[in-house]
């Protein structure tokens, strides 16, 4: 018989796991092409947190709602879906293991779901999101990510505005 929640830790697990080889993946795929399409060794932006969200934008300025999806869609830049399902018909295998994309934009403001994407773990400490825009105090990072974010402050200003987006 099967222990209540023992499933869904079996799946969290094979989830990190997978995640961590599909980040080796890629942190190999950029270091092979130099870089290309990372988030650059540019310094952090630095931002403010109140309560709980990043209430301005990282890059002074809204995101691009259509970049941004692309950013969420892509098993290669986001990674989004491995943990997440929304509302994206054309792609298969979406995640199960954290809260669906669809209505986002209507339970968390900008600010909340800025936060979100820069660091979860700063509301829910055992978290398994990443945190796509860290540097410090991460767990044997790749080394295309050594010193640099998995998204860069555009890319996640671009995610915010499409989740934003999500009403329903």
């Amino acid at each position: 018989m099967t222990r209540p929640g023992a499933a869904r830790a079996g799946r969290a697990l094979a989830l990190t796991l997978t995640l961590t080889l599909t980040l080796m993946f890629a942190s190999a795929a950029r270091a092979q092409t130099g870089g290309a399409q990372t988030a650059g060794a540019a310094a952090l932006v630095a931002y403010s947190v109140t309560d709980d969200a990043i209430a301005q934008p990282l890059t002074g300025q809204a995101g691009d709602a259509v970049r941004g999806r692309a950013i969420v869609a892509n098993r290669q830049v986001g990674l989004c879906l491995l943990c997440h399902s929304g509302p994206f018909p054309e792609e298969r295998f979406q995640g199960d293991l954290a809260p669906s994309l669809a209505g986002a934009g209507a339970r968390w403001t900008e600010g909340q779901l800025r936060l979100r994407i820069v660091d979860a773990r700063r509301l829910q400490p055992q978290s398994i999101m990443p945190a796509y825009y860290r540097v410090d105090g991460l767990h044997r990072p790749g080394t295309a990510w050594r010193d640099r974010p998995i998204l860069s402050a555009g890319q996640i200003e671009d995610v915010v505005a499409f989740l934003r987006t999500l009403r329903e």
